[in-house]
C-alpha cells in the first residue's frame, strides 16, 4: 500500500525525526538527497529543504554543500529561549503586576555597551532604568540601552505607561540575540531598587537583540534575591 503524501514541512519534519530516533537512519549515515526525498514523500523540494534545515538547526543533522546531509554522530541539542514579556510572566504565576519607570534619557552609552552593540563613539541611544514588581514587591530591575536606529519610533513612546520590554517585543522584530548569565553582588543603587541588601547575590541576565547586523537593544536585568530561572530544552 502506497503511503499518503507528506504535504507540509511539519509532516516531513516528523517523518525525518522518526527515522533518526528509530535508527532507520543511523548516526553518521548519509541520508537521501532532497530531490529523492521529495519524490518519496510526494511533496516539493522546498518543503523537504525547510524540514531538513530546521532539524539541522536543532543539531540532529550535519549538512554540507556538495557533501550531502548526514545524521549527526554526536548530536548537540540546542536550547531555544524566548524573550518573555515580564508582565505576562508575573501574571502567569498568579501574581499582580506593576511597573515603574525610574529614569529615561538620551545619552552616550558606556564604552563596553557601545562595543557590544557596535555603536560609534558619537552615537546616542535611549537609556531606560525601570522596575517590574510582582505582588507589589520588586521582581526585576532593567538597565536598558535602545539603539534608536534599530527601533524606529522608540523616542515617541511613553515608557511610563508601557515597559520597553513589552513595546520592543511587539514593535521591533529581531533576527538573533546574545545572552549571558552571571551572579553579581548588589551595589547600593540596585539594592535600593530591589529592596535588597548591599552585596546580596543577584541573578543577572545580559541580553542584546539584533535585526541582522543592527543592534536593537542591550539590557541588563537584575532579578530579586532568590530568583530561579526556568526554561525548557
Amino acid at each position: 500500500m502506497t503511503a499518503p503524501p507528506l504535504n507540509t514541512w511539519q509532516d516531513v519534519h516528523a517523518e525525518v525525526l522518526d527515522r533518526i530516533s528509530s535508527r532507520r537512519w543511523k548516526p553518521g549515515e548519509l541520508i537521501p538527497n532532497e530531490i529523492d526525498l521529495a519524490t518519496e514523500f510526494g511533496c516539493a523540494r522546498t518543503t523537504v529543504n525547510r524540514a531538513l534545515r530546521t532539524i539541522a538547526e536543532a543539531g540532529l543533522l550535519d549538512r554540507k554543500r556538495k557533501a550531502g546531509t548526514r545524521v549527526a554522530t554526536n548530536p548537540v541539542r540546542k536550547a531555544t529561549l524566548n524573550i518573555p514579556i515580564i508582565r505576562q510572566e508575573i501574571e502567569q504565576m498568579g501574581q499582580s503586576y506593576a511597573y515603574a519607570l525610574i529614569s529615561s534619557e538620551i545619552g552616550t552609552p558606556p564604552v563596553d555597551v557601545r562595543a557590544r552593540m557596535g555603536l560609534a563613539a558619537k552615537d546616542k541611544a535611549l537609556h531606560l532604568i525601570a522596575l517590574h514588581l510582582a505582588n507589589q514587591r520588586p521582581y526585576v530591575c532593567e538597565d536598558r540601552w535602545i539603539n534608536m536606529a534599530g527601533a524606529p519610533g522608540v523616542v515617541d513612546v511613553d515608557f511610563t505607561s508601557i515597559s520597553a520590554n513589552e513595546w520592543l517585543v511587539a514593535n521591533a522584530p529581531f533576527t538573533n540575540g546574545d545572552l549571558s548569565f552571571s551572579a553579581l553582588r548588589a551595589d547600593a543603587k540596585i539594592a535600593e531598587h530591589l529592596g535588597a541588601k548591599p552585596n546580596d547575590a543577584l541573578f543577572i541576565l545580559d541580553r542584546i537583540t539584533w535585526d541582522r547586523s543592527t543592534a536593537i537593544t542591550s539590557v541588563r536585568m537584575a532579578f530579586h534575591p532568590g530568583y530561579r530561572m526556568q526554561t525548557t530544552i
